[in-house]
């Protein structure tokens, strides 16, 4: 009878009945649209429209489904908008003074990729899932699970998002995606096979803040602060991948990994690092060392971890450290 009455009272134009029944759904309809866009920024563009569109939209709300699913059509529905848009963010040219890298393995194409933080992801991560969700939650928001959503086609994103992650019945998604159940099937078939295509078999990582995760996050700080390569190439896997959106640069393999390093630090460039966490993964602010002991944030890495090994780095923009809460810069010391 309470959601019969907020949504009365909303209906009428109380702002204040609208956020309680929005606001507890807020968060999570944040990191869907972040799954589906693969850009905390995007999302965040998502998520205001959504709200927007819900709040006067809601006369046309008729209640069959909950206003949860409703909200969750909404989002899916103005992101899909923007998958389907030429205005995603384009390539960025080399720009590191100093350093020449070496030549990539390949270009990646996913350029807009940005981290999540882990904190923001507190309310998201324990939300009711449907009896069909075959993804466990922290694989589903880990940084190869969203890039290889961002290549599949749009409409093969949303739905296997909303079966496998979500758990929402087929007929449920056909209603938010107005299809039929017979090509919700279809696609998520399709999604499955081109994600599966994608994720590489190796063996999970360690807990997140176990003894384990924290030797080896220890051992890659203070490698990189010291710019100890051969420290830091013995805690890489032979396989291992880098990638720095938004520059298409790839690197696969210990030794091209190596290369690119040992020119980085060659540079003469030394980094402070700050702890933090994105997408269920270890993650740090990365502050470059001027000459006059000033530390300017340079961008965020991600590291992606085995039982006992490095598996991937990612390095993003500085731009991604705001939403962490990490400053642009930390004084001398």
């Amino acid at each position: 009878m309470m959601g019969a009455d907020l949504i009365s009272r909303a209906r009428a134009g109380d702002a204040e009945a609208f956020r309680a029944l929005s606001e507890p759904h807020r968060r999570e309809l944040q990191v869907h649209c972040y799954r589906m866009l693969g850009s905390f920024h995007d999302a965040e563009d998502a998520l205001q429209d959504t709200m927007l569109s819900a709040w006067r939209g809601l006369g046309g709300y008729d209640g069959r489904a909950s206003i949860r699913t409703w909200l969750y059509r909404i989002a899916t529905n103005r992101c899909l908008s923007t998958l389907r848009s030429a205005g995603r963010r384009p390539a960025k040219a080399w720009d590191i003074p100093g350093v020449e890298p070496p030549e990539p393995t390949r270009l990646g194409e996913v350029v807009w990729l940005e981290p999540f933080p882990d904190v923001l992801l507190e309310d998201a991560m324990h939300v009711p899932l449907g009896p069909e969700a075959r993804y466990e939650q922290t694989e589903s928001i880990s940084l190869a699970f969203v890039t290889a959503l961002q290549l599949l086609p749009p409409r093969q994103i949303a739905v296997l998002i909303l079966r496998d992650v979500l758990g929402f019945h087929a007929n449920e998604v056909a209603e938010m995606l107005d299809t039929t159940v017979e090509s919700v099937k279809s696609a998520l078939k399709r999604a499955r096979a081109g994600v599966q295509s994608r994720r590489a078999d190796q063996e999970p990582p360690p807990a997140a803040d176990s003894p384990a995760e924290n030797a080896l996050v220890t051992s890659f700080v203070q490698a990189w602060e010291t710019a100890d390569i051969d420290a830091l190439v013995a805690l890489l896997t032979d396989d291992v991948f880098m990638s720095m959106p938004p520059l298409p640069f790839e690197y696969q393999g210990r030794e091209v990994v190596r290369q690119f390093c040992a020119t980085l630090f060659g540079a003469g460039r030394r980094f402070d690092l700050i702890p933090t966490r994105a997408n269920g993964q270890p993650a740090f602010g990365a502050y470059l060392r001027a000459p006059n002991g000033t530390r300017h944030g340079t961008g965020l890495y991600v590291l992606t971890l085995n039982r006992d090994h490095i598996t991937a780095m990612t390095r993003f923009e500085n731009d991604t450290l705001q939403p962490f809460g990490l400053p642009r810069s930390l004084p001398g010391r």
